[in-house]
């Protein structure tokens, strides 16, 4: 069995990504991993290089931001990164730049890769996730944030990265995918109060008009962490590769989890998924089998 894994990215430095970490999660149950590098205005190409291993190739692209309706550009760079890799590999493990998986999880990963290798009806690997949010302390528990999302997917060029690259689709359906018992740690709400917003002008670009932007986003120099409307403890470990960049975090950020900002209807079904783990109104971008 070979795997690649892939990934896109642009302005890692610009808008702290934890890309190098993102990376470094994937690499040991990869053969290669390809990295589209867009141009940026900063050293991302250098950051991804000096990571040092031999299983990252990377390929240089140019985004093409004319592209805004629903972030499409997102799945235009996604399918180049997925088309580069090598046709020989089984599966394709895809990350985004700001997601990391914990090491804890790696041997069931690969566990599911082997299991399904041969039963081709299934098409992709299904993860759970946790959103972190304003630190490295809490995560998002409301019915805001996925729960899950496929990211092993077979290395079949019919599969394409679907919308804003948050999932993908096979001849314009969902995916048949297994459930593992892996989770993906998305990190994309965690970051320095200045890059935070200075990511919001820049990422709403990809959906909106200058217009909607100036219209919607504070021009402001710090984004502001409080207003959420519900977060939890975490209360178990981040992965290893994520510990040193941990240690540097330097603005402060608190929550009280017993304050749910959240109207009557959100807060009774979150109180039915809390008690059941059924999510009333789900969206699915796949179908598990």
């Amino acid at each position: 069995m070979k795997v690649s894994g892939f990934t896109f990215i642009r302005n890692a430095i610009k808008f702290d990504y934890p890309v190098v970490e993102a990376i470094s999660s994937i690499l040991p149950v990869c053969d290669e991993v390809v990295v589209a590098v867009g141009n940026s205005q900063d050293g991302t190409r250098s950051l991804i290089d000096q990571i040092g291993s031999p299983k990252i190739r990377i390929i240089d692209t140019v985004w093409d931001d004319s592209l805004r309706e629903g972030g499409r550009v997102l799945a235009v760079e996604t399918d180049k990164a997925f088309d580069a890799l090598d046709p020989q590999s089984d599966w394709a493990f895809y990350i985004q730049g700001d997601e990391v998986i914990h090491e804890k999880y790696l041997p069931a990963i690969r566990e599911g890769m082997e299991k399904w290798l041969n039963h081709k009806e299934v098409e992709g690997l299904l993860f759970n996730y946790k959103h972190f949010y304003g630190s490295y302390d809490f995560v998002g528990d409301s019915r805001r944030w996925y729960r899950r999302e496929v990211r092993v997917v077979r290395n079949d060029k019919m599969i394409r990265s679907y919308r804003d690259a948050q999932g993908f689709r096979k001849n314009g359906r969902p995916l048949q995918v297994k459930h593992i018992n892996a989770t993906m740690y998305h990190y994309g709400w965690v970051k320095p109060p200045e890059a935070q917003q200075a990511k919001q002008q820049s990422f709403n670009k990809l959906w909106h008009t200058d217009e909607w932007v100036d219209k919607k986003i504070p021009k402001v120099e710090s984004f502001d962490y409080s207003q959420i409307d519900s977060l939890a403890h975490f209360k178990d470990t981040h992965p290893e590769v994520m510990k040193k960049r941990i240690r540097a975090l330097n603005w402060d950020f608190s929550f009280d989890p017993s304050r749910k900002r959240l109207p009557f209807k959100s807060r009774l079904l979150h109180s039915v998924e809390q008690l059941t783990g059924w999510r009333p109104g789900e969206y699915r971008n796949y179908k598990i089998i």
